[in-house]
């Protein structure tokens, strides 16, 4: 197979286990991504059937499940915090349970030797041609690339450049949300508690540092116009739609405001009719993202990197042949996991809103 020149911009999950897995077929491998360091953020993540088949085949099994959070479970409450149920852990652990940043930080120290790695800069424009892609990049110089690779979140800079505007792949799912961390003044040990009110949800847990609570305010809105507003203007709506609430309410709000680890982002999901255009293709969130609420993301991460790894192998680097079975093998898997994202908005106050900018799923 010949080997190729690889641009993936974005160094997650799908970014970095994509790279590895193109690395040992004996492709050049370059990961753009624009934070600048290694992202040291984000809930933890969870795994579920077939993906565990991919963390085997990257040679991280072993060393992920060390970092299993081992979550008990998660207690339902009523407004005025009485327990009302309690879903097991697998609701929101699935099979593991780890931190998003001890995931990245493995996928990153097993590529670092073999993949090249530029933080702290993202695409500026792709040029496609007929042996390759052009890229022009915000800070370093242009280079020419046989294949580039969107791996950049649902917001992805690729899918932008290539296929069209977020409105017409984003589709809203009737939710936003604030996270951040605060003490553990609860005595969560390995378990959450989640209280739904209204339009509203709560959602407490601790795992892996007892002295930590992490914190989610979920809220419905009409948008995901607050994913594009500043802080102040986020604390604001989350101060909205969560006044008048007793129980724990008041003092998150006041917790909020002092958290150095706040951020936020709405419930949504990508719909295109197609994953890849000419020799530029997505995978992961910046392609089908589920949206957090199916449970789904990493799993769907990890499969997509493995399949269009294959499929790149076995078309012996044909693209087109490539692109057109990765897509055939792994949608209606996507498919399947759209929908129970979908579904599972409703648990945290989702309410049944119209896609955002109008976008709707591709048929």
């Amino acid at each position: 197979m010949t080997t190729m020149k690889v641009l993936i911009s974005g160094a997650s999950v799908a970014g970095p286990a994509l790279a590895q897995l193109l690395h040992r077929d004996g492709h050049q491998v370059t990961v753009v991504e624009r934070a600048p360091a290694l992202r040291d953020s984000g809930y933890a993540v969870d795994f579920r059937g077939a993906a565990f088949e991919v963390l085997d085949e990257l040679g991280i099994l072993d060393e992920v499940r060390a970092h299993d959070t081992r979550m008990r479970g998660t207690t339902l409450l009523d407004g005025a915090g009485a327990v009302t149920g309690e879903l097991p852990a697998a609701a929101f652990a699935g099979e593991l349970e780890v931190p998003k940043r001890e995931l990245t930080r493995i996928l990153h120290r097993i590529t670092s030797d073999g993949v090249a790695y530029v933080f702290g800069d993202s695409i500026a424009t792709l040029t496609p041609h007929d042996s390759g892609v052009s890229v022009t990049f915000e800070r370093a110089a242009p280079r020419d690339f046989d294949l580039v690779i969107g791996a950049d979140g649902v917001y992805s800079t690729v899918r932008r450049l290539a296929f069209g505007p977020h409105a017409d792949a984003v589709r809203h799912l009737g939710m936003s949300g604030a996270g951040f961390t605060t003490a553990n003044h609860l005595g969560l040990d390995r378990r959450g508690v989640l209280q739904r009110t209204g339009d509203t949800a709560i959602y407490l847990f601790s795992a892996g540092d007892p002295d930590r609570l992490t914190v989610s305010l979920s809220f419905a809105t009409a948008s995901a116009a607050l994913d594009r507003c500043d802080r102040a203007a986020q604390q604001d709506a989350v101060r909205t739609a969560f006044a008048g609430h007793g129980w724990q309410a008041p003092r998150l709000l006041e917790a909020m405001a002092r958290a150095a680890d706040f951020h936020f982002a709405s419930a949504c999901q990508v719909h295109l009719g197609r994953w890849s255009h000419g020799r530029i293709a997505l995978v992961g969130d910046a392609g089908y993202g589920a949206a957090p609420t199916s449970g789904m993301g990493t799993s769907q991460a990890l499969l997509g990197a493995r399949s269009l790894a294959r499929q790149l192998a076995a078309a012996g680097g044909d693209h087109t042949a490539a692109f057109a079975a990765y897509e055939a093998e792994l949608r209606p898997y996507v498919t399947r996991n759209q929908t129970l994202g979908r579904e599972a908005a409703a648990l945290f106050g989702a309410g049944d809103r119209p896609a955002e900018d109008g976008a709707q799923p591709a048929p």
